[in-house]
C-alpha cells in the first residue's frame, strides 16, 4: 500500500478493513458477510439499537419481576445435563459484594460464550431464589476494555455475524473513526447546516457511535437520516430536471374532435376521477417534455380505459404506442381488450412476446420498423429485443412496481424519448410514492365505475369449512365459476398437505368439489399452457381454477364470483387485496372466504384489516405500517441502493422536508453545477447516477 502521506483522504477512506488495526484477513472475511469491506463502511456502519447503561441499577436495589439491567463481572459459569437432549446453563456475576445468576435452559450451544473475568450487562427479570437474584434467559452483553459503563452514556449496539461479537465490533468501528474520521469531507455547506440545525458529519458521526445521552444520538441520526433521504430527493429532482430539459418528445396535441372520436370508442362513460386523469396525461402529451406520469388506482378502476386513451390519442398523433406488461397471460388480455374495443377504428395491433417463433418475431418487428403497426402490446419482451420504432410517441407500462426505473428508459425512437405511462393497481402509501416514485407526476383513481359489484369478504377456520363448501357448490351450481388460491405449488414437507395446488386440486377432486371440472394453473407451467388454461376458464370449460397468485395480476373472467383462499396468513395484505380484485369484475356480487391460522399479532391484523375493507388505499397504509416498503414494491429489484439508517415508514416528516429542499436547491440550481453543491453532488451520482440513470452532470 502506498504511504498514507501521499494518499488522498479518500484513498485512505478506501482502506480495506483487513489493513486497518485489530482486523486483519480473516475477521475482514466475517466482516465482508456484513458488507463492510473499507474503513468508510465502518465508519458509517450506525448502531441497530443501545444498551442505555443510565438504566443499569445495583444488584442490591433489584424489585421482583421488575425489568432490570445489572453490570458486574462473572465469576463462575456452571453447566449441567438434566436429561436426554436437557441442560441447565448458569452464569454467577457479582455486582461489587452481591451477585446475580443467569439461567438457560436447553441451549448448551451458550456455554462457550461465557468465561469467568468477563465484565458483561445482564438484563432481563429478577427473581429471588432463596437470597440471590436469579434471571431466566437474560439478554447478555459482554463489555470489553473500554467499554466500561461511564456516566450516562449509550453502548452501540450493531448488527453482528458469525465470529464477531459486540464489543469487538465496537472496537473496530472506533478504530475506523479514530484513525480515518479526519480524512472525512463535510458534503453540506456551513449555511446549510446552521439553517437546518443539523449535526457537522465529523460531531454526527462521534454521537452515532458514542452517544452520551438520548438527546445526542437523536440529533446525530437525524443528521444522517436527512442527509440519506437528501441524497435521494435530489437524486429524484436531477432525474426530473434532465427529463425537463431534453424537450425531445413528439408532441401529441388532443382537441376536442379527437376527444370525441375517442370516447365514442370507449363502452361507457368515464368517471369524474378518470376524467381527471385524462386531463392531466393531455397536458403532458401536448408538451415537447418526456412525460413521466405513474397512474395508480385501486383494483377496478378503469385505469385500463385511461390508458386506453392515452394510446388512442397517440395514434391519432400519427404516432406509435407500446404497452408493456408483467406477464404473457396479461400481454394477451389487453390485446384482446383493445382488439375489441377498436375492431371498427383503423388501428393496427402487434403482439410480441416470448413464446412466439422466429419467423413471426422477425415479421411483427418489421412491420414496427415499417410504421405498419400502431399498437405494440408486449411483455419484458418488447426491451429485451433490438426493436426500432419508425414513429414511437408513447409508452405504457402496467403493473410499474414489477419493472425497474433503468427499464422504463429502454426504450427509444430515432432520436426522440417517448412519453411514459407507468400503472399500478398496488396503491402507494405517500412516503413510499415520495421515496421510490418521486421522478414520477402522479395521478390517482380513487372510485370505481358504477355499477361495480361488491365482495363480501369472511375470514374463517376449520371448523367453518363444510358450511362454506355448501355455499360455494350451490353458486357453482347455479352457472358461476370460481378460483380455490393455495401459497405454494407443490408442498409435500409440512403436516398439512393442502398447502399446494397439487395436493389441493387431489384432494378437492375427490372430494368437496368431485362434481364440476377443475383444473389448475401455477408459475411452472409453460407460458402456452398457462394460456390454454386462463383460456379454457374465460370459455368456461372450467368451473373452478386451483391457483397460485399467478392470476394476482389482471385476468378477467366476468363470471368469476367465488374464490377461496388456503393459509390466507402466508400472505401479504395487498396480495390478498389484488386476489380479491380477480372476483365480482361483471353483473353478480363476489363472495371470499379466507382459511387462516394467524400465528401472530400481525397476521391476525393484516388478516382483520382485509376484512374490514375493500379500499385498497386505506389497506395499503396498513399493510405499509405492518411490513415496511421493501415487501411492499421491491426496492432492491429497481436497482436502488439500500436506505442504511432512513426508514421510510418512520421517517416520513424528514423525507418531505428533504423533498421540499432538494427541489428547492435543483430550482435554483439544476445540476447541482455550483461549487458549493460540488461534493453533495459526486454523492448523489455515486449513490443513484446508475440506479436512476441520472445523466453525466459533468
Amino acid at each position: 500500500m502506498s504511504d498514507s502521506r501521499e494518499s488522498t483522504p479518500l484513498q485512505r477512506l478506501r482502506t480495506p478493513v483487513q489493513f486497518l488495526k485489530g482486523v486483519g484477513p480473516q475477521r475482514a472475511e466475517r466482516l465482508a458477510k456484513l458488507q463492510l469491506y473499507t474503513a468508510l463502511d465502518l465508519i458509517f456502519f450506525f448502531p441497530r439499537d443501545y444498551q442505555d447503561l443510565l438504566e443499569i441499577v445495583p444488584a442490591d436495589d433489584l424489585k421482583e419481576d421488575e425489568p432490570a439491567s445489572i453490570t458486574g463481572v462473572i465469576e463462575d459459569v456452571d453447566f449441567r445435563g438434566t436429561g436426554p437432549g436437557r441442560s441447565i446453563l448458569g452464569v454467577l456475576v457479582r455486582d461489587n459484594q452481591s451477585y446475580v445468576r443467569g439461567v438457560w435452559f436447553n441451549q448448551p450451544f451458550l456455554r462457550k460464550r461465557f468465561q469467568p473475568g468477563q465484565h458483561v450487562i445482564v438484563s432481563g427479570r429478577p427473581r429471588l431464589q432463596g437470597n440471590r437474584w436469579e434471571m431466566a434467559h437474560p439478554v447478555v452483553d459482554i463489555v470489553e476494555p473500554g467499554d466500561h459503563p461511564e456516566g450516562g452514556k449509550l453502548l452501540p449496539i450493531y448488527p453482528l455475524t458469525e465470529g464477531i461479537r459486540q464489543g469487538l465490533m465496537r472496537k473496530m468501528v472506533h478504530t475506523a473513526l479514530e484513525i480515518h474520521g479526519s480524512d472525512l469531507e463535510e458534503v453540506l455547506p456551513d449555511s446549510f447546516l446552521k439553517q437546518h440545525e443539523l449535526l457537522s458529519v465529523h460531531d454526527a458521526l462521534n454521537k452515532i457511535h458514542r452517544p452520551h445521552s438520548r438527546e445526542e444520538m437523536e440529533e446525530a441520526r437525524k443528521r444522517f437520516i436527512y442527509q440519506e433521504l437528501l441524497v435521494l430527493q435530489l437524486a429524484m429532482s436531477l432525474r426530473k430536471h434532465q427529463l425537463n430539459e431534453r424537450k425531445s418528445a413528439l408532441p401529441i396535441p388532443v382537441d376536442f374532435r379527437v376527444d370525441e372520436r375517442i370516447r365514442k370508442l370507449l363502452p361507457f362513460e368515464l368517471t369524474e376521477d378518470q376524467n381527471k386523469a385524462i386531463h392531466e396525461i393531455c397536458h403532458d402529451l401536448n408538451r415537447t417534455i418526456p412525460m413521466n406520469r405513474l397512474l395508480q388506482g385501486d383494483v377496478g378502476t378503469g385505469k385500463t380505459m385511461v390508458s386506453v386513451y392515452a394510446m388512442l390519442a397517440a395514434v391519432a398523433a400519427k404516432t406509435q404506442a407500446a404497452l408493456m406488461a408483467p406477464t404473457e397471460v396479461l400481454a394477451k388480455q389487453h390485446a384482446r381488450t383493445l382488439g375489441k374495443l377498436l375492431s371498427h377504428a383503423k388501428v393496427r395491433i402487434g403482439v410480441l412476446t416470448g413464446s412466439l417463433t422466429e419467423k413471426e418475431r422477425a415479421k411483427l418487428l418489421a412491420d414496427v420498423a415499417a410504421g405498419e403497426i400502431d399498437l405494440l402490446i408486449g411483455t419484458q419482451a418488447i426491451i429485451a429485443t433490438e426493436i426500432t420504432f419508425q414513429k414511437l410517441g408513447l409508452v405504457i407500462i402496467d403493473e410499474q412496481h414489477k419493472f425497474g426505473v433503468r427499464q422504463r428508459a429502454a426504450l427509444r425512437s430515432a432520436g426522440n424519448d417517448p412519453h411514459y405511462l407507468v400503472m399500478t393497481a398496488t396503491p402507494i402509501p405517500r412516503t413510499v410514492a415520495l421515496g421510490m416514485f418521486g421522478d414520477l407526476d402522479i395521478s390517482t383513481i380513487r372510485n370505481a365505475p358504477p355499477g361495480r359489484q361488491t365482495v363480501s369478504t369472511y375470514i374463517a377456520e376449520d371448523e367453518q369449512r363444510a358450511k362454506w363448501w355448501d355455499f360455494f357448490r350451490k353458486k357453482l351450481r347455479e352457472g358461476r365459476q370460481g378460483y380455490v388460491i393455495a401459497p405454494l405449488v407443490d408442498e409435500t414437507q409440512r403436516d398439512d398437505t393442502l398447502g399446494g395446488v397439487e395436493q389441493l386440486l387431489e384432494h378437492l377432486a375427490n372430494g368437496e368439489l368431485e362434481e364440476f371440472r377443475l383444473e389448475m394453473l401455477h408459475g411452472r407451467m409453460p407460458p402456452a399452457e398457462k394460456d390454454a388454461v386462463m383460456q379454457r376458464f374465460a370459455n368456461h370449460e372450467i368451473d373452478v381454477l386451483i391457483a397460485t397468485t399467478v392470476v394476482e395480476v389482471g385476468v378477467d373472467v366476468a363470471n368469476a364470483v367465488l374464490m377461496t383462499i388456503e393459509s390466507g396468513e402466508r400472505f401479504g395484505l395487498a396480495q390478498l387485496h389484488q386476489l380479491r380484485g380477480r372476483i365480482s369484475r361483471g353483473k353478480h356480487p363476489g363472495y371470499l372466504c379466507v382459511f387462516a391460522n394467524p400465528a401472530t399479532d400481525a397476521s391476525r391484523e393484516r388478516l382483520e384489516a382485509f376484512a374490514g375493507t375493500t379500499d385498497g388505499f386505506e389497506l395499503a397504509e396498513v399493510d405499509f405500517k405492518l411490513r415496511g416498503p421493501g415487501d411492499l414494491f421491491g426496492w432492491k429489484q429497481h436497482g436502488m441502493p439500500p436506505l442504511r439508517i432512513a426508514d421510510l415508514q418512520r421517517d416520513g416528516e424528514l423525507l418531505a422536508k428533504a423533498r421540499e429542499d432538494a427541489f428547492s436547491i435543483t430550482d435554483s440550481d439544476p445540476n447541482l453545477a455550483g461549487a458549493k453543491w460540488e461534493k453533495l453532488q459526486r454523492m448523489v451520482m455515486i449513490r443513484y447516477g446508475k440506479s436512476l440513470d441520472i445523466g453525466d452532470l459533468g
